[in-house]
């Protein structure tokens, strides 16, 4: 029986000295984290200018529905996310597969000179972009001399061209963020795996597409998840380049909740309303994403 109960309490003696570690940290993520989440989400029935709020029910979702602004705000991140993820992650695989190649001289600069746009400043690199792009800027300039072009194309104030700014925009910043994790993967594939393909004649895209990719169908999970979150989030790109012009044909939904939270009347309701549509879409994207790629957790 003694031994019985200096057993248990050693054993609750070990949880509290584990508890005591994590303690602090599970507080501060509770008070930063989600609480402020539990607090948007009654903020998002809630109506009101300011701090004058009053309980409205689900009439800040059902606004949503007819809301024409918010509409073509998700129109415009779904042609972002539609075009870019999938040519974003495209990309990285293939540069990461390039930069793995034994053969390969200088292959630390390479990689490093792809990676350093994803640490550089979202709003210095926007900027810099705004410029490159302008009218007179140095894209149209070398576009010009190349006769590639008989006029410049307007690469800020055209519909079409500004989505494409900013699609090149954010594949140049974060290819060599997701080349570093298929980068990664690809140095624990044993090069026997490989070696085994060669000798039974596989050709090099037979070995790509037969090895290689099943092998990498985590990471590219992965990336691909994280990169439609981080495009349904997308706000520092447009509104430096383009501020969601014109008219608000580059608009996306992050930079409609800024607008509905500061530029506008402050609806601080509807604003937390359009955020949970964001949880929402993330949500459903991420379930179907796990169901397409046969993820058993999903």
């Amino acid at each position: 029986m003694k031994k019985t109960n200096s057993s248990v309490s050693i054993r609750t003696k070990s949880v509290l000295t584990g508890w005591s570690f994590v303690l602090l940290a599970v507080i501060l993520i509770f008070v930063f984290y989600f609480y402020p989440m539990l607090q948007a989400l009654i903020l998002s029935f809630q109506t009101g200018t300011g701090s004058n709020l009053t309980f409205t029910g689900f009439d800040n979702y059902s606004r949503l529905l007819s809301d024409k602004t918010f509409i073509t705000s998700v129109k415009n991140t779904f042609i972002y996310l539609l075009v870019q993820v999938p040519l974003m992650i495209v990309l990285a695989l293939f540069i990461s597969v390039l930069l793995n190649d034994s053969k390969l001289k200088f292959k630390g600069f390479f990689r490093t000179a792809i990676f350093l746009p994803c640490v550089t400043s979202l709003v210095a690199y926007s900027v810099v972009f705004k410029y490159l792009f302008a009218g007179n800027g140095l894209v149209n300039t070398m576009l010009l001399k190349l006769h590639l072009v008989s006029a410049p194309i307007e690469w800020i104030t055209d519909p079409f061209w500004a989505k494409i700014t900013i699609i090149i925009a954010i594949t140049w910043r974060w290819t060599g963020y997701n080349m570093i994790f298929y980068l990664s993967a690809l140095q624990n594939i044993d090069s026997s795996i490989y070696e085994a393909a060669r000798i039974d004649g596989a050709s090099a895209s037979r070995q790509f597409f037969g090895i290689t990719v099943p092998l990498l169908k985590p990471i590219i999970l992965f990336t691909s998840i994280t990169s439609t979150i981080g495009t349904l989030q997308l706000f520092d790109e447009v509104m430096n380049i383009t501020k969601g012009g014109p008219g608000n044909a580059t608009q996306t939904i992050s930079q409609y909740i800024y607008n509905l939270s500061f530029k506008y009347s402050a609806d601080f309701g509807y604003a937390a309303t359009v955020s949970y549509s964001i949880v929402i879409m993330i949500a459903l994207l991420s379930v179907i994403q796990f169901k397409v790629a046969g993820d058993k957790n999903g």
